[in-house]
């Protein structure tokens, strides 16, 4: 059949021309055609170069400049979200933090003694079975009635128990007989071996209510920590069973606690503090602590300027088990802050004048993909059970409460209650010592999952702390000062002073520098491009428009040329099979034009103005020279050319 002119004149146009350049038929002549004209000068080495010394180093070093650029460009792309810190240090008038004063001991021990009576006898009890410890008549004002029972079969559970040789074989201080233990051994002190003495061990076992047979030993070298652990252990089921409105009437009152109040040089009192009830410090009182929308804040530095409290800590009336030491504790925070007195706070000697001063500082961390930090806690899978700001130490409280919920039946003592939850206690809940330590094991390991959960907040306010203490009241003037505190505060103490029941608190700043410690991105897109660009062009002196040309040929046109060829075979494998299916023979493919072939793809150096005066010329085109000058143009005309001369010419020829 005869072919149409358009398709002769496209199929001679295809059969004639040379085929190169991204359209090439075969991947060795695409990218022969890239080395030599591609911008990147160490491709084009490779091919032009003469010898296989001079190419394999040519080959060498284009290579090495290509990991150098993917190496320094990795190097980028991972510090692309690096932060920078910066600090900024102003001079203005601050917001003064929120104060809250705790007095160590929690509940007026006089008051809790029909709560405690049997538990004190107990303790006395393993005092002078193991000890060999009565109370003196020095003592006798902590004598314990026979107050109301709150549980002393659960003591007879629970005894302590003396262990003998740092074996299982211990004394049972209930009843006072030696029987061997089974269960695994948890030593709460740093280091049994360093005990020295093998019958200062004591402890207690704990055994699952459910299960007999799985108990834990809890031992301690020192006899003093021993038994406040045990007696803390009893303490908090009693406490659990008292409602909250009796709890805060058996602690301290603002006027039990604060005797005076100055602050930025004016007199406050109680109305400037706000109660809260803390589960193992009792009634804490917090000062400007923003409750009706109003923090008060100080323009000048100095202790003169700042908190001034006098506080009454009434030693006399201190639980002789649950604490050892005397005073108060104080914690500086933000208003919307929860005070976690007992992890951070600082301890305020009786007798003495403490003066703590402050450095405010602002901090502002970058979220992600900076930093694992949480704007406000709302993305963090742990209920705020404080009904404060997000912090981290909340995030880890809570969870730690979700699950002595979960996996105990109820919450434990000195935390928040979650929605629908109860204290744990031994009537409602025998077995919950038992899986609180077991829980508390396994969260102090990191087992529970709480510390993966939680994170730091990106932003926070800190007041760091300076404190120095002084003798207060100095011998000289304390007659009169305690005795004129007595009278102010007479119709409440009724009874003279003492210098060991008051502590002297000042808190105030030191500076009004207010120090901002931000994070800010150290990379930006156009500094990212930029290092890029100085890479490419450093080592391959290769721009953007180099780097698209690389992926046209690489992975476009490369692409193109393999399923085109995979598509001609394909083509003709199906047309062979045609053939043979019609009888006919297999027609054979032309061959088809190789690299080698192509005018473009010479193997030497393209030529320079230098080299192009010294090529020979074909010889169908003979050298151009300077043509010779036609001589004939040059001779001078007949005389004939002359015959028409002036007559005046003629004249002066003849004279």
């Amino acid at each position: 059949a005869a072919m149409a002119p358009g398709k002769k004149i496209t199929a001679k146009i295809k059969k004639t021309l040379p085929v190169t350049g991204p359209q090439a038929p075969t991947l060795s002549e695409l990218m022969r055609w890239y080395c030599l004209n591609t911008n990147t000068h160490g491709c084009r080495r490779i091919v032009v170069s003469r010898g296989r010394l001079r190419r394999f180093i040519w080959i060498l070093l284009t290579l090495s400049a290509v990991g150098l650029i993917l190496w320094q460009c990795a190097e980028l792309l991972l510090n692309y979200y690096s932060a920078s810190v910066s600090v900024t240090v102003q001079f203005q008038k601050l917001p003064f933090p929120a104060v809250t004063i705790c007095n160590i001991n929690p509940y007026k021990y006089s008051a809790m003694k029909d709560y405690l009576s049997e538990l004190d006898k107990e303790t006395k009890n393993a005092l002078e079975t193991f000890y060999g410890f009565s109370e003196g008549k020095s003592k006798v004002r902590r004598s314990v009635g026979d107050g109301n029972s709150t549980g002393s079969e659960f003591f007879q559970q629970i005894p302590l128990l003396k262990f003998e040789d740092f074996s299982k074989m211990v004394t049972d201080l209930y009843s006072g007989q030696k029987r061997k233990m089974e269960g695994k051994v948890f030593h709460k002190d740093s280091s049994i071996v360093n005990s020295g003495d093998s019958n200062d061990i004591i402890g207690f076992q704990l055994c699952d209510a459910n299960n007999s047979s799985e108990c834990a030993l809890y031992t301690f070298s020192s006899g003093v920590n021993a038994i406040q652990e045990w007696y803390k252990l009893h303490y908090m089921n009693i406490m659990a069973q008292i409602p909250l409105e009796t709890k805060e009437k058996l602690s301290y009152s603002a006027d039990d606690l604060i005797l005076t109040c100055f602050f930025d040089g004016l007199s406050c009192d109680k109305r400037h503090f706000t109660r809260f009830h803390h589960p193992l410090h009792g009634n804490c009182y917090t000062f400007n602590s923003g409750e009706n929308e109003t923090i008060l804040s100080t323009s000048t530095g100095g202790s003169e300027y700042g908190l001034h409290v006098v506080l009454y800590i009434d030693e006399a009336d201190y639980n002789p088990f649950l604490v050892t030491s005397t005073g108060a504790k104080i914690i500086v925070h933000d208003q919307n802050e929860y005070p976690f007195i007992e992890d951070i706070g600082t301890e305020i000697e009786t007798a003495a004048a403490t003066s703590i001063g402050m450095h405010f500082t602002r901090s502002r961390k970058l979220s992600k993909p900076y930093s694992d930090c949480t704007e406000t806690g709302a993305d963090i899978p742990v209920e705020n059970l404080y009904n404060k700001s997000y912090s981290l130490q909340i995030c880890l409280h809570s969870c730690f409460q979700k699950a002595m919920v979960d996996s105990c039946g109820c919450a434990q003592y000195a935390q928040p209650l979650p929605a629908g939850a109860e204290y744990c206690n031994y009537k409602k809940n025998p077995n919950w010592m038992y899986c609180y330590y077991r829980l508390h094991e396994k969260f102090v390991k990191e087992q529970l999952g709480c510390q993966q959960i939680c994170k730091d907040a990106c932003s926070f306010k800190e007041w760091a702390l300076t404190t120095s203490i002084a003798q207060w009241p100095s011998t000289v003037s304390e007659d009169w000062m305690l005795r004129v505190l007595s009278w102010d505060k007479g119709q409440k103490i009724n009874k003279k002073l003492n210098k060991t029941d008051l502590a002297n608190l000042m808190v105030f700043y030191k500076d009004l520098n207010e120090r901002f410690i931000s994070e800010n991105p150290a990379n930006t897109l156009v500094i990212l491009l930029s290092n890029f660009g100085g890479q490419l062009g450093l080592w391959m002196s290769c721009s953007v428009v180099c780097v698209i040309e690389i992926v046209e040929v690489f992975f476009i046109d490369s692409l193109s040329i393999v399923m085109r060829r995979r598509w001609q075979k394909a083509k003709k494998w199906w047309n062979d099979r045609k053939r043979r299916q019609g009888g006919k023979p297999s027609q054979e493919s032309e061959l088809e034009r190789q690299g080698h072939e192509n005018p473009v793809c010479l193997d030497e150096d393209l030529p320079t103005f230098n080299t192009a005066l010294r090529l020979p010329l074909p010889p169908e085109s003979p050298l151009p020279r300077t043509p010779p000058p036609n001589y004939s143009t040059l001779r001078l005309e007949s005389s004939s050319a002359f015959t028409e001369q002036l007559p005046d010419t003629l004249d002066v020829g003849r004279h």
